[in-house]
């Protein structure tokens, strides 16, 4: 049972038979819908506590370190925002996280957050594999304008983020930053 099942409802069947009337109900609906999204977005974060999956802390402790560092470091809220949601799409894109992540930030935040989350997962790829070959598999990145930046994040935030003695801030320490950065669309 929808917690909304009594909030107005559009009355057609198909687009093509739809009113002006129904068109400002899923407009109204929209913007309260919208509104919660930060919400939703921490809901989902705390998904990430569901198991370690191999690594010394679980992802959500990875999370919380890598937004505490960034945070301590003197990052502006959007970065330390990134940096708390660069891994939210592991539970649903186990094989393509970074472009979950990025998708949901996008219309929030500036190319280059957003390109540093959406290439994260290669920087941190490179870190295993640069133990089985001497490949660099950043290569094709490194003339992007935003591969300095995004190096930068791997190996300051990112990667030293998997430490099970280091302190993080709590979750809700980042609430005010994810919503203030969800509140509106940069884009």
């Amino acid at each position: 049972m929808s917690h909304d099942e009594d909030r107005p409802r559009a009355t057609f069947t198909t687009t093509d038979n739809a009113t002006q009337a129904d068109w400002a109900i899923i407009g109204d609906e929209f913007v309260r819908f919208a509104g919660d999204l930060p919400d939703r977005i921490l809901e989902h974060l705390s998904l990430l506590g569901n198991g370690f999956h191999g690594y010394p802390v679980d992802q959500l402790t990875h999370s919380l370190q890598c937004a505490t560092l960034a945070y301590d470091d003197g990052r502006d809220e959007e970065y330390i925002v990134c940096a708390l949601l660069h891994d939210i799409g592991h539970p649903l894109g186990a094989y393509n996280h970074p472009d979950v992540a990025a998708a949901i930030l996008r219309p929030f935040v500036s190319d280059a957050n957003h390109w540093m989350v959406e290439k994260h997962g290669i920087f941190q790829t490179h870190q295993a594999i640069r133990h089985t070959t001497k490949r660099d598999i950043r290569d094709s990145l490194r003339p992007h304008r935003y591969f300095a930046y995004a190096e930068e994040f791997s190996a300051k935030y990112d990667s030293p983020a998997f430490d099970p003695r280091r302190e993080a801030r709590p979750l809700r320490f980042f609430e005010p930053l994810v919503h203030r950065l969800f509140a509106r669309p940069r884009r």
